[in-house]
């Protein structure tokens, strides 16, 4: 049993989630699943701790002997060599250019075979399997949160980071108008109110004029994106996940219209689905 066991994690702007996935029934083994706040604006040194700490915790917890390690992580990002390629993302300054296959290995001090994949990839292909959708052609898969993912998935293919993020938009690129940086700054901008974060602007300013400026400005600038995204790759179907995914309800009802010119879900299963894709790195 333990050939089909892997240690997966999912690496976000903000945590660590890391659980072993049994690649012959693409089951997480739920007594693994470890989860931990990451520090991405900290050193090098720092972050390689927190990733360890979560991942020996997930190790921990099994009697088996895990020798393969793949890895969710977001771009730009060198998933061949396992290089780092993020500055100027707001997370993960520190480790630009780095090794982080090598780091890894030497703080883990066992011997694993790791590999990357993109997270918005891994993200995409864990949510088509798990919710049943590998009978479709081609989905889309976009995340929303600290960055902006997509990723596209064909059936009898593994899914691929669509590297939209910094396509042209306006006068910047999209995921500068996507992300949660632009809607604390532009609340901000709107109310003269500072807040951490997206979900403490909905729980704490939801009735107010500068949250629906705010909400109808993001609708107006995902709407766009999906219809990039759409022609790019002649597809109308979207899951869409991420931290601010999970207030789709509410940014859908600010451009209900449109949006409906769309099929959309929203992921099911959070960073199970980008373990579950992580792991698929092994399936031959």
């Amino acid at each position: 049993m333990s050939d089909n066991l892997v240690l997966t994690a999912d690496i976000g702007g903000t945590h660590i989630t890391s659980a072993i996935v049994d690649i012959s029934t693409w089951q997480i083994l739920e007594a693994t699943i470890s989860r931990s706040h990451v520090n991405s604006k900290s050193d090098a040194k720092s972050i390689f701790l927190s990733w360890k700490d979560c991942l020996t915790d997930s190790l921990q917890k099994t009697e088996h002997i895990i020798s393969h390690l793949g890895i969710a992580m977001p771009g730009p990002f060198d998933y061949e060599k396992g290089i780092s390629l993020m500055l100027n993302q707001d997370k993960y300054d520190a480790l630009y250019q780095l090794n982080i296959q090598e780091a890894l290995q030497e703080v883990l001090d066992y011997k694993t075979e790791i590999r990357f994949i993109n997270d918005a990839a891994a993200f995409l292909q864990g949510e088509v399997f798990a919710g049943d959708l590998n009978q479709r052609a081609v989905m889309l898969g976009i995340t929303l949160g600290t960055g902006l993912g997509s990723a596209v998935w064909k059936r009898g293919q593994k899914a691929f980071d669509a590297d939209l993020w910094s396509s042209p938009y306006n006068d910047t690129i999209f995921e500068e108008y996507l992300v949660t940086r632009w809607l604390t700054k532009r609340f901000e901008e709107l109310s003269g109110i500072s807040e951490k974060g997206f979900k403490d602007i909905i729980e704490k300013h939801r009735q107010t004029k500068a949250f629906d400026i705010l909400l109808t400005e993001y609708a107006k600038s995902l709407y766009d994106f999906l219809c990039f995204f759409s022609e790019k790759h002649q597809c109308h179907s979207f899951i869409l996940g991420g931290s601010i995914a999970k207030a789709w309800p509410i940014i859908e009802s600010y451009n209900a219209s449109d949006f409906h010119a769309f099929e959309i879900w929203t992921g099911q299963y959070a960073e199970k689905a980008a373990m579950m894709g992580a792991a698929s790195l092994f399936r031959s």
